[in-house]
């Protein structure tokens, strides 16, 4: 049922782009002559062949838009990530159309009316999937179209399988209720969801609530009661739903692989493989090398206020943990006293930490002291984007704790990352940071790294500003 509602949904915005396409077209063609948007020399050509192009749209369009991944539905995905896959997919799409043009010599196009259509078409495309959206949205939280679901199972796998159906609404599906054989349990509210009963009073659940499908989110350990479930369900005429018990083992992204007909299930699929790891690595040479040309006149003077101040190295490297766990040596601008772990022992980086120098709070607050790492992502070593890199040491006291933390080294360690653009750097909860590390694994896209570093960038400038303790701090020093 669900791939059903994805395939409706999909249907009205393949229709939506193709006439909202169809109609930017002619925009562009109104707007450059009709409008003059800038005066016309040669006088206005026919219409006709501008129409021709309306055809060619139709199926050229849709196909850079389904290899833009605009056609399917992650678990998570942003407007703003969907707008900015429609604006790389639209200036794809024309760059092929001009191109194709190119060949054409029975009538020469505007180029003009092409970058005008290239506007228009982004505009009309964002407008018109939002617009369905809300639509969809609307219709089906007023009632519309609506399946009831009964979900069996009021654990952690049964909470997860509500929140995420009410964080999807627009697929159309209620709760109506949890059945769970904990005795603690009846008579409760979990998650705003109620408990209806036990397994036992099954059908009769089903008759009086009107139940559509059935979702089983059972327990692994319960796998003998999952089955007797199947079968009394297969005798109410529902829908019937199976969620399979993988929390006891961490999932970055679990998927189905298929062994000659044998299915497979691969718990550690994640989004950043294949071409958007060549992607991803090609943003990160392009980025680092464009940033290094951009800020390479701060080191000689960043270097000279650090050594100004206590005469030490401006410049030191650490041992941190990467990808696939392996270690590499980390550089950094000093920001710290020279004798910070004199006993030789590492000591977590504390606020308002007595250990860091003057020059240094300033480089921290501005994430200056993280310039230097840009030549390890020239190396391999990091990314612009991912979890920030800790020490062996740190990494070794985590995984004990947390047995999920060393998913997080699937990917390149970070100049920047969601935990920190979500205020979650240095001296704060590692289960938090960890979470969201893993969300930014899991959830990956262009789009993505982009919006976190615009993040990080509104961090800078802003950090910049003199707050109100720093100006505080100056009139004590003073």
């Amino acid at each position: 049922m669900i791939s059903r509602r994805r395939q409706i949904q999909v249907v009205l915005q393949l229709v939506g782009d193709v006439l909202a396409t169809a109609a930017a077209l002619l925009a562009a063609y109104w707007l450059r002559f009709d409008i003059e948007i800038s005066p016309v020399t040669k006088g206005v050509p026919p219409l006709a062949p501008y129409l021709f192009l309306i055809p060619v749209t139709m199926v050229l369009w849709p196909l850079v838009f389904y290899f833009q991944g605009l056609y399917q539905r992650p678990r998570a995905r942003s407007r703003f990530d969907e707008a900015v896959r429609v604006v790389v997919a639209i200036a794809l799409a024309t760059a092929l159309l001009t191109a194709g043009l190119t060949f054409y010599r029975d009538f020469s196009y505007s180029r003009l009316v092409l970058a005008t259509f290239a506007v228009v078409d982004v505009l009309a495309v964002i407008g018109t999937r939002w617009v369905i959206a809300i639509v969809l949205k609307r219709i089906r939280r007023s009632g519309g179209n609506l399946q009831h679901v009964l979900v069996v199972g009021a654990g952690e796998l049964g909470r997860q399988v509500v929140e995420r159906l009410e964080h999807h609404r627009e697929y159309g599906f209620r709760v109506v209720g949890f059945l769970d054989d904990d005795p603690g349990k009846q008579q409760r509210s979990i998650v705003g969801v109620p408990v209806l009963g036990t397994s036992h009073d099954l059908e009769e659940v089903v008759r009086s609530n009107s139940i559509d499908q059935v979702v089983l989110a059972l327990p692994l350990a319960a796998h003998h009661r999952t089955a007797q479930l199947i079968r009394r369900c297969g005798q109410l005429l529902v829908e019937i739903k199976v969620v399979p018990d993988l929390m006891q083992y961490y999932v970055l992204r679990a998927g189905i692989e298929d062994l000659d007909g044998l299915p497979m299930i691969n718990l550690t699929q994640m989004p950043l493989e294949g071409w958007n790891r060549i992607v991803k690595r090609s943003v990160d040479l392009l980025g680092a090398a464009a940033m290094l040309l951009a800020t390479c006149w701060l080191f000689p003077i960043i270097a000279w206020l650090i050594r100004r101040e206590d005469g030490g190295p401006a410049v030191y490297s650490q041992v941190r943990t990467g990808l696939d766990g392996r270690s590499f040596q980390l550089y950094k601008f000093r920001s710290m006293c020279v004798d910070a772990e004199s006993d030789g022992r590492p000591q977590w980086t504390r606020n308002h930490d007595p250990r860091v120098t003057g020059i240094g709070a300033f480089l921290r607050r501005t994430n200056l002291d993280e310039l230097p790492q840009l030549l390890n992502v020239l190396t391999g070593d990091m990314s612009l984007v991912g979890p920030r890199p800790e020490r062996p040491e740190f990494v070794e006291r985590f995984r004990a704790r947390y047995p999920e933390y060393m998913a997080r080294h699937r990917v390149r360690a970070g100049l920047t990352g969601w935990a920190q653009v979500n205020g979650l750097r240095g001296d704060t909860s590692i289960r938090q940071r960890m979470a969201h590390d893993l969300y930014y694994i899991e959830n990956w896209s262009l789009a993505l790294d982009l919006r976190i570093l615009w993040l990080t960038a509104r961090g800078v400038l802003a950090a910049r500003q003199p707050t109100a303790d720093s100006k505080a701090r100056a009139r004590k020093r003073a």
